[in-house]
């Protein structure tokens, strides 16, 4: 789970500052004011650890990714390619990473792990991505247990390996330079060749991968839906970027039970997508059956409100449409994944909205085989109704103030700055921005002046009618 992030000279930001990642968090901001970013950021990021170039220090996409960026010109700030893209990141993970140290015989262990680097073109020809430095340093109760890394030490692109509150020990060997990392973040099998005592990195490197394996994204715009669903059998890694594989995940995950908080019942990932379809007050009931024995195909069956009648879900509201990939990734998600969705809320009309909240803050509390799932929400929104709910629930104390951190993107300053939302415990905004979700006390104040201006226009052309 992330716990810190930040961005500079990526896209529209010249620095995001320091963001509080919490179990919950949120993105608001006008449209093109940058907080689409952040997420393509990190999902540039998960494409990259999960490319099989591993001399490839970023991989900005193609057609079947998740995101597209383009050239290192087209995603840097001010599309100057002299500026470095920084960025630093803090994790946490489940089991305690332990080594020891093969020299000394010292022992190192950490709950979380920061990581920083400074990416940017080299100065030759060619103007290749080059990592001009990254380090990690492993932390236990936020205390520094070590730090290790890597920095260009020469223009001739050769690295050296650096380290604090650690002691490197060189082999007896002859030394040829570091000329190479892996992608942004990995450490050179050299580099372990030469040392005695490095061979601890390539967990670190492992670490790293596994974190960005973690993250699992949903875009905008769901896909359209289908009468009949082919599903061979298989179980698909999530809904997919536009919840394309939404029916093959729930046909998937039917044997697996989740409970949505401490001694709550547990319920098949089926029943809990019908009860908050419910409970959003978009369906009466929901079920995905088979067609025949014979066939592998499936027809998903809705009972909307009011209605006796069972329809096909491509007969329903477009939102229903829309949010059941965002549930179905919500819950069918293994333990300890990041979902970054965007504007989930979308095509919802707003009582839903509100509702969607609360499903979050069961998604974040749900437990599978007795254990917390420990799900991290990532969310770009433009919903004041999804934000109104999770205010009330921090007032009424449903959900941690902790768990929830917010931030707005103001593009009134030059350059951009990313806000964080002052929530106290009460649930109050204490900062709230100007115009945040438009100007409603305007909106009322201009209607009530124009309707007072129409009545005494009426009272000048009917004397009569005033009374």
């Amino acid at each position: 789970m992330f716990k810190q992030l930040r961005i500079q000279n990526f896209k529209g930001w010249k620095d995001t500052g320091s963001i509080r990642m919490a179990p919950i968090t949120l993105f608001f901001g006008a449209n093109s004011s940058g907080k689409s970013s952040i997420g393509q950021f990190l999902m540039m990021l998960k494409q990259t650890a999960e490319s099989p170039d591993r001399k490839a220090v970023f991989y900005p996409g193609g057609r079947n990714s998740a995101v597209q960026l383009g050239s290192y010109r087209e995603m840097v700030f001010h599309r100057n390619s002299e500026n470095k893209i920084v960025f630093e990141y803090e994790w946490s993970f489940d089991k305690t990473l332990t080594f020891k140290d093969p020299v000394s015989g010292k022992s190192y262990s950490g709950d979380a792990l920061d990581f920083d680097a400074v990416i940017g073109l080299s100065k030759g020809r060619q103007h290749t991505l080059k990592v001009e430095k990254f380090e990690y340093r492993l932390l236990e109760n936020e205390e520094q247990s070590l730090a290790i890394g890597l920095r260009k030490k020469t223009e001739k692109q050769e690295y050296e390996v650096t380290a604090e509150k650690y002691d490197l020990v060189r082999k007896k060997m002859r030394a040829w330079a570091l000329k190479e990392t892996v992608r942004f973040y990995g450490f050179p099998d050299e580099a372990v060749a030469y040392y005695q005592n490095v061979a601890f990195v390539q967990e670190l490197n492992l670490e790293q991968e596994k974190l960005f394996q973690s993250i699992y994204y949903l875009g905008p715009l769901r896909t359209k839906t289908d009468r009949l669903y082919t599903w061979a059998g298989i179980t698909p890694e999530s809904v997919g970027f536009s919840g394309e594989n939404t029916v093959a995940a729930i046909l998937a995950s039917r044997d697996r039970k989740i409970s949505l908080g401490y001694r709550k019942t547990n319920k098949l990932i089926e029943e809990i997508l019908a009860l908050k379809l419910t409970e959003m007050g978009l369906i009466e009931e929901f079920t995905v059956e088979q067609i025949s024995d014979q066939r592998q195909e499936y027809e998903v069956k809705l009972r909307t409100k009011g209605s006796n009648d069972w329809v096909d879900l491509p007969d329903v509201g477009f939102g229903i449409s829309q949010v059941l990939p965002v549930l179905g990734q919500c819950f069918y998600a293994p333990p300890g994944s990041i979902i970054l969705m965007e504007q989930p809320e979308i095509h919802l009309h707003p009582s839903a909205q509100s509702a969607l909240a609360d499903v979050m803050i069961d998604v974040i509390n749900s437990k599978e085989n007795g254990a917390d799932r420990n799900i991290q929400l990532i969310i770009e929104t433009h919903s004041e109704h999804f934000l109104r709910r999770l205010q009330r629930r921090i007032a009424d104390d449903t959900v941690s103030q902790d768990n929830v951190s917010a931030y707005f993107a103001n593009i009134t300053k030059t350059p951009a700055t990313l806000e964080p939302l002052q929530i106290d415990i009460f649930g109050n905004i204490n900062n709230w921005p100007e115009n945040f979700f438009g100007n409603e006390m305007g909106d009322i104040t201009e209607q009530a002046k124009a309707a007072m201006k129409k009545r005494i226009q009426q009272n000048v052309e009917n004397p009569g009618t005033s009374e």
